[in-house]
């Protein structure tokens, strides 16, 4: 069973207010999710494939991360994600974004990673991703809405030009 802590639309924790995932949570509550979009040195960026029994799945997403778990902060929760989606250790990750999005009682916080990780070196998390490739400014913004997750990343993918 995850656990998670319980925030307000202004990305408050609600102490002492947990959530459980997959359990309906209550308008005006949402619960914390990381994303973090990466950024080669070479001015690439990474994208990867969504397994196809996930919703999404086969879709690309530039963007890896995940819900929070009880007790971490956003800075915690993207470096545990990153890590666990692509094996990429980055302690140092730039916050670049904020977005509630009331449909799915989610608060997101949105960040960027430069590295100059071995490219070849990604590891795709089972169950989570299948593929994974790096693509330049130009491939990612010209990536058509039916192959990109979501509109929220689409919006996240325009902010780049």
């Amino acid at each position: 069973m995850e656990i998670w802590d319980a925030y307000n639309s202004d990305f408050e924790k609600i102490e002492g207010k947990q959530l459980v995932r997959g359990v309906k949570i209550d308008d005006g509550l949402f619960h914390l999710v990381c994303d973090i979009l990466v950024k080669h040195t070479d001015g690439t960026y990474l994208l990867m494939q969504r397994d196809y029994r996930k919703s999404y799945g086969g879709m690309w997403e530039a963007t890896a991360g995940g819900s929070a778990l009880a007790g971490e902060t956003p800075i915690e929760c993207a470096v545990r994600e990153l890590r666990e989606e692509t094996g990429i250790v980055a302690p140092e990750l730039t916050e670049v974004g904020r977005v509630v999005d009331n449909s799915t009682h989610s608060v997101y916080v949105e960040f960027l990673c430069i590295t100059d990780w071995d490219k070849d070196g990604i590891i795709l998390q089972e169950g989570e991703t299948i593929a994974y490739k790096w693509v330049s400014r130009e491939e990612l913004i010209n990536m058509k809405g039916d192959r990109l997750v979501t509109k929220r990343m689409q919006n996240f993918v325009d902010e780049l030009k």
